[in-house]
């Protein structure tokens, strides 16, 4: 956990918020491995904080479903196997189709500009990167601009801060972070042009596809893994 001195940095965040980032990113990373028990008493000593602000990041981080309490036992990492990662895609799927219905509607002009922002900087990645993947971060760029743009709180808040923690956490540690290629590009160009037309069933039909394809790509390597 060497990370752990040099993160906690005051960016006028509070110590709790501090903790639950650090937290957070070693939790997504495996830095703290799934199935990690979490002892207060550690986590206090290496990171050199009071037990008051630890236990509200943890708790912050229930909220994220990155840490469960099981009886007996207190605060553990998830762990994620096959049939819930499926199963997020699933909730997924249902959740980011019907935020882009909404976002064919509600987005602003100068929130699709973004995603035409998102989109060329992708492009151009793969183009300066003979096609290479679309780095995860851009990926997650253009979903979370997708999302918030919908404008509807509890799709944002069950989508950005609770199921894609757990997706970050699953594509980072099964190497699946840089898996996006020129289909993922296309579908993002065409989920932008059925926004930009303001039609919601199109938007929401070209959304669940390319949630689907993403799952079942992920579906088949799981199995040809076990």
């Amino acid at each position: 956990m060497s990370m752990y001195s040099t993160t906690l940095a005051s960016h006028g965040s509070t110590i709790s918020s501090e903790i639950t980032e650090t937290l957070r990113d070693a939790i997504i990373t495996g830095e703290i491995t799934q199935g990690s028990k979490l002892s207060e008493t550690k986590l206090a000593r290496d990171l050199d904080v009071s037990r008051g602000p630890l236990r509200e990041a943890i708790r912050n981080l229930e909220g994220m479903n990155l840490i469960e309490h099981v009886a007996q036992q207190g605060a553990r990492v998830v762990t994620l196997n096959m049939q819930t990662i499926l199963e997020i895609y699933d909730t997924r799927e249902a959740l980011e189709s019907k935020a882009a219905s909404l976002a064919a509607t509600n987005m602003t002009s100068g929130e699709i500009d973004e995603l035409h922002r998102v989109i060329d900087a992708q492009s151009k990645f793969m183009h300066d990167n003979s096609n290479a993947f679309i780095p995860a971060e851009s990926d997650y760029a253009f979903h979370n601009t997708l999302i918030r743009g919908a404008k509807n709180n509890v799709i944002e808040s069950a989508l950005l801060r609770r199921l894609y923690h757990l997706i970050k956490m699953f594509r980072y540690q099964h190497d699946f972070a840089n898996t996006s290629t020129s289909n993922s590009l296309l579908e993002h160009r065409q989920i932008v042009y059925a926004i930009e037309q303001r039609d919601p069933e199109l938007a929401e039909v070209t959304v669940r596809r390319h949630i689907v394809r993403a799952r079942n790509r992920i579906e088949r390597r799981l199995k040809a893994a076990q």
